[in-house]
């Protein structure tokens, strides 16, 4: 009884955020393109990925025709602000420092970050399984940190420019590593499987799919699985400020398709795991 009644408050809800925004008929939503298994082109040029199917889920309970662009993660932002598109599904974390900008919806996915290196490199040991939460460190998460300072220093990283892990890379091995900042995911990868690179950061499901294919046989996964502080909440839709009508009814689409097990299905096809958000009770 009472998960129907949660489902049939969603439904009102979603019904009344689409009220605030009846004059909307159809909108465009960018995806980067470059980072599978969350979006990429096929081999047809069309966007498909984690972020492309949810996009289409939520359109769908809006009742909206949405459209699908691919946009460099660079300009992702400065696009969304000039009304290229009207909304962005990427894999983008929700945090402070993007909200200054702009606004999202709540979270549709929590999902790890990871390190990864180059094989044969002598690096320690390390328990891939942990989880180190970088909200609010204490001398346990420091001593964890350092141990991860003394195996990478003198080390070569490479990230995504403007992202989140070239933030944590920069803060946490900046002055012991070097950082090279990349336009893609792609080139990091290339960069990884030719040895120009020593190793990386980014979103672990990403990696994890890297790992299994042949180029990548040759990296593997190194420390904990790193979450919270610049990461933030989750993966949320990136909208405009003054586009609250809109905010709403993907918020409430997402609260549907999380009570109703659709954003787990999606997950579950493209990650093999559950990365939908735990709602609030």
């Amino acid at each position: 009884m009472k998960r129907h009644l949660t489902c049939a408050l969603a439904a009102f809800l979603l019904a009344a955020g689409l009220a605030h925004a009846e004059e909307r008929r159809a909108i465009t939503i960018a995806s980067e393109g470059a980072s599978p298994p969350w979006d990429y082109i096929d081999t047809n040029g069309a966007l498909i990925g984690f972020d492309i199917d949810v996009g289409k889920e939520l359109c769908t309970r809006m009742k909206l025709q949405c459209t699908f662009i691919a946009q460099d993660w660079d300009g992702i932002i400065p696009g969304l602000l000039v009304k290229k598109y009207d909304a962005i599904m990427a894999g983008m974390s929700i945090t402070e420092k993007r909200k200054k900008s702009i606004a999202f919806s709540v979270p549709y996915a929590v999902a790890p970050n990871q390190i990864v290196m180059r094989r044969g490199l002598g690096l320690p040991a390390s328990d891939i399984d942990a989880k180190l939460n970088l909200t609010d460190i204490d001398a346990a998460k420091k001593e964890t940190i350092e141990k991860l300072r003394q195996s990478l220093k003198g080390r070569t990283l490479g990230v995504l420019r403007s992202s989140n892990s070239e933030a944590v890379v920069r803060e946490l091995f900046g002055d012991i590593a070097e950082v090279r900042s990349y336009d893609s995911q792609e080139n990091i990868k290339l960069d990884l499987a030719s040895e120009r690179i020593d190793g990386g950061l980014g979103d672990r499901l990403m990696w994890k799919q890297f790992l299994e294919t042949p180029e990548g046989k040759a990296v593997e996964f190194f420390g904990p699985q790193l979450s919270g502080g610049t990461w933030g909440p989750g993966v949320g839709v990136g909208l405009r400020k003054e586009d609250a009508d809109l905010a709403e009814a993907f918020g409430n689409a997402i609260e549907a398709s999380v009570n109703d097990g659709a954003l787990s299905r999606i997950s579950q096809k493209w990650f093999g795991v559950d990365i939908s958000p735990q709602l609030a009770k």
